[in-house]
This record gives C-alpha cells, structure tokens and sequence, in this order.
C-alpha cells in the first residue's frame, strides 16, 4: 500500500477510530485500526466486537491494500506530523508513515489487514429511518448525564431510544435520577426501539458534533436495525453498536406527577446558588436542601464543619416545603437544558422526588428530570 493523504483528514479519522479500539481485550487485533486504500479513498475502521466504526477520507492511492496498525500509535504518530500531505506506505506488516518533504517519519508494525475481524453489517432490505442530526444530538445530550456507569446492570447502563409514530424519545435512568427528552420529527412515521449502551451513546454523541451547528437540522442520520444490533450513517462515517439485550425500567411508572403548584426560576440563578451553597455540602453525599416558603427558595447545606446558605425568589405562596437532594444531580439537570433561560421545578414532599422541566418549552419539544430526595 502506499497513498497520500491530508493530514488534519487523517488525524479526524484516526481519532474516531482510537476511542472505539481497546487495549483490554483478550484480542490483540481489537487494539488496532484497519487502513485500507482503494480507488481514490483511504479507509480507517476499529471495533471493540460491541461497537464499530469506519470512515474514509480522499486520498492519492498509488499502491492499494491493507494493514491493521496499533490505533493510539497511529493517532499519537499522525497528530505530531506538521499540516500539509501525510504520506503512507506498506511493506509488509510494517508501515512508515512520513511527512512530505520533510525528514520526519515513523515505522509502525502492525498485522496484516485479513487478520483484522470483519465488521457487522445491516441486513440486505432493512428498513432505514432519516433522522435530523440535530434532533438525536438533541435527545442524547439532555440525557446521556443520567445513564448509569455500572456495566453490572445492563438495562441501566444504556439509554432507551424509541420511535414512536412522529416522536423520538429517548430516556435514561441510573437507579437515582431519570432524565426523558421527546422531539416531534415530522413525517417520521416508524416505530422502533432499541436500548443503547452508554460507550455507543458518548461515541454517537462525538460523531453528531461533528457536524457544524448550523447544518444539524438539515443534515441527516440514517438508521437501521438488524439482528442485535443498530447501524447509524453519517455522512462519510458508519457506526455500529450491539444492543443491550435488556429490559428498560418502566419509565413512565416512575415519573411523577407536577406538583399541585410548580415554581418558576430563573435557570443561571438557580444553579448559581446551588453551586455556591455545596462548596459546604459534605464530601460524602454532597446534598444540599431546598426549602420552599412565600416568595422565597431557600437553598442550605450544613456540616460539622460550617454551613452555607442562598435564597432564589420565587412566585410562591403554598405548603412550606423543605427536601434534601444531591446538588450534582441537580447541577446535572440545569447543565443539559442550559439553552433554556427559566425551569420549573415541582416539590411535593420530603420523601417525593423532584421534577425539572424547561419553563418555556419549544413545539415539539419535551423534556423532564425526575431526582430521587436524600436524607440530610
């Protein structure tokens, strides 16, 4: 093989490839990216045999062929070469990758590229649902935050992805927090639903920022499913993932009620006072309370140590109130609706969770938090 190719292309590619390859596994080759060049195109590809990605940049082919090259190498390698042509040849197993015109170059040995383990496809006569890019980057980031890291417990360690006529909704839950995001896409007409586990999500989530903010709602992701698993295409990019053989918590059992008077406030003062009051919160659970009176919520935090204590104005004159919560899962809400200027937040009780929602949402648009309370 030998072929040039730009460098900043080369780097992109090789950086969606790195953080799907893993050196943790029993598997060598899993640590590796399969470079092939064909045509007028190079084409990089890593998977983990749970998920998988390919890309392909246009390239100067000279030599065509193969070879599978240890992924963060390759990364670390390509991302020291100065901007400008990047060239790359094979003899063998072993690959010189050399800026052009310049001394500088590295040899890497790898394996040969039929060594490398074939990567899933979608079945032939899949159905193929379009969806806006800006509308699943939507849904991912105002939920991703509330899948759980334990890889223990499958069906919480993934994210719920349905389609639902012209709704796309996506939930998450870790057990303590449940995050739900709904947006009409009109003319969607499918239904499906497949659970995502949370490494696909945030490497989903990376190849949707890709894309310029301004296009996000013009461009669009194809999906298919098959089998056990999902393909997503990107423009020059597909991605696969397995999907969580799981039963997804009931969500909707869970979601409360809005309490009989939800409170208005404005997003930044909120999370001003609550990032201000935990400073003090203890280390261990980091729980601050929020207490309800006329016109005023009261947020304090209070240990061996010292206490801390602010006060938001709110348009309230119901039931005193007063209910412990953990200020990042609070923090963690307000961050992932940041666009929205003013939230209402429903107190029911101090055994009763809380419920977030944006105050003024868009059509079309539907977002909740729900936050379990803590004893403090």
């Amino acid at each position: 093989m030998k072929v040039e190719v730009s460098k900043n292309a080369l780097l992109r590619l090789m950086q969606r490839c790195q953080g799907v390859a893993t050196k943790k596994s029993t598997m060598p080759a899993l640590a590796n990216v399969l470079i092939a060049a064909d045509g007028d195109r190079l084409t990089a590809s890593a998977t983990d045999l749970f998920l998988s990605v390919t890309g392909s940049i246009d390239a100067e082919v000279k030599d065509g062929g193969a070879v599978a090259l240890p992924a963060r190498d390759v990364f670390e390698r390509v991302r020291h070469m100065p901007d400008g042509p990047v060239s790359i040849s094979t003899v063998g197993a072993t690959t010189t990758i050399k800026a052009g015109g310049l001394a500088r170059r590295y040899k890497v040995h790898g394996i040969p590229g039929d060594d490398f383990p074939a990567l899933p496809a979608p079945p032939e006569g899949a159905q193929a649902m379009d969806l806006p890019v800006g509308a699943l980057l939507w849904l991912m980031q105002r939920t991703a935050f509330s899948i759980s890291g334990d890889e223990t417990r499958a069906h919480l360690n993934s994210a719920l992805l349905e389609a639902d006529g012209d709704t796309l909704r996506m939930v998450s839950t870790d057990g303590h927090r449940l995050s739900k995001a709904e947006r009409t896409v009109e003319g969607l007409g499918r239904e499906a639903t497949m659970l995502i586990p949370l490494k696909a999500v945030h490497e989903l989530k990376r190849l949707l920022e890709e894309v310029p903010a301004a296009r996000r709602d013009e461009e669009t992701v194809t999906v298919k499913q098959g089998g056990h698993c999902a393909f997503f295409a990107i423009n020059d990019v597909d991605f696969s993932v397995k999907l969580v053989d799981a039963q997804f918590p009931p969500y909707e059992a869970v979601i409360p009620e809005m309490s009989a008077d939800p409170v208005r406030i404005h997003r930044d003062q909120l999370e001003s006072a609550i990032k201000a009051v935990s400073v003090a919160a203890s280390d261990k659970t980091g729980g601050v309370k929020l207490a309800l009176s006329d016109g005023a919520l009261r947020i304090e935090a209070e240990t061996p140590d010292g206490s801390s204590f602010d006060e938001v104005p709110v348009d309230y004159n119901g039931l005193e109130l007063a209910v412990g919560f953990s200020a990042k899962y609070i923090l963690d809400v307000l961050a992932a609706i940041k666009d929205d200027d003013e939230v209402t937040l429903g107190l029911s009780g101090e055994l009763d969770p809380a419920v977030v929602r944006p105050a003024n949402g868009k059509g079309g648009d539907e977002y909740i938090a729900v936050i379990m309370p803590m004893r403090i």
